[in-house]
């Protein structure tokens, strides 16, 4: 399979990301399936009902193609500074023409903070449920008997844990790590969903020139601060190359201390 990358891009007149209909259209042409991550990751993007919208109307154009999310951060969306936020929508439930070609992937890994152990789920057609249950028992077989225990505690929690926590677990680091990057000069769009920060480091005066992993890599050795290259994340695009992916998951007093050595060891550039 050779698949087409559908660039996500910063809109630096509506501050968020965005992306080109005509890639969008040319990249479905022909294709058995798309997969879409939202809210996304790394650059925090909920799509909106419009965008969902001509997602599916293009895929049912198309004779056999596919609808494959990857809703992991489901409950993680916040609101803006004007109070709007983009609540995540479920295909399937919002578009009922597009059941029969969306497979729904989701996972209690960053819901319940437990990445490690890989443990999730997929709503697919009942079509498909041969065919899903043969692949996934050459690949998993099944999840250890205690997680599965433990998973149902945690989906049993109340609704109000999954609908008002977990939206808003994360906003005040989120906003206060993005306040701090400003300061030293990172381009910021801050995230609708998720919990990271994709941010421009090339006004950042010891990073400016650097590839993404030198830039990564300085940070871990001079600052004391970890980061992803924003490479990683693009297919075919060269625009990852002045990217930085910071993580607010961590704990207040960890991002605190971040903040601080951050700002003792980084400058804005002087324009």
């Amino acid at each position: 399979l050779n698949p087409e990358y559908v660039t996500l891009k910063p809109n630096k007149e509506k501050n968020e990301w965005d992306y080109d209909t005509d890639e969008l259209k040319d990249a479905i042409k022909g294709a058995k399936a798309i997969i879409l991550n939202t809210p996304h990751n790394p650059t925090g993007k909920v799509f909106d009902q419009n965008e969902l919208k001509q997602v599916v109307d293009l895929c049912l154009e198309e004779e056999d193609c596919y609808i494959i999310t990857d809703e992991i951060y489901e409950h993680m969306t916040y609101p803006d500074d004007n109070g709007n936020q983009r609540k995540h929508l479920l295909i399937p439930e919002v578009f009922p023409e597009a059941a029969h070609r969306t497979l729904v992937c989701n996972s209690l890994g960053k819901s319940a903070s437990a990445t490690g152990w890989r443990l999730g789920w997929c709503l697919h057609p009942p079509a498909l449920s041969s065919l899903y249950r043969g692949v996934h028992d050459q690949l998993v077989a099944m999840a250890p008997h205690p997680m599965q225990y433990a998973s149902l505690a945690y989906l049993n929690l109340p609704t109000e844990y999954f609908r008002e926590t977990l939206s808003s677990r994360y906003i005040n680091r989120i906003r206060k790590l993005a306040d701090a990057l400003k300061s030293i000069g990172f381009g910021v769009i801050l995230p609708e969903g998720s919990y990271y920060l994709f941010v421009d480091f090339e006004s950042v005066k010891e990073l400016k020139g650097l590839s993404p992993t030198d830039a990564a890599m300085y940070l871990l050795q001079e600052v004391g601060v970890a980061s992803v290259p924003g490479d990683n994340f693009y297919g075919k695009s060269e625009e990852g190359k002045k990217y930085l992916r910071f993580a607010a998951c961590r704990s207040d007093t960890d991002i605190d201390n971040a903040i601080v050595r951050l700002k003792e060891k980084l400058h804005p550039v002087m324009m």
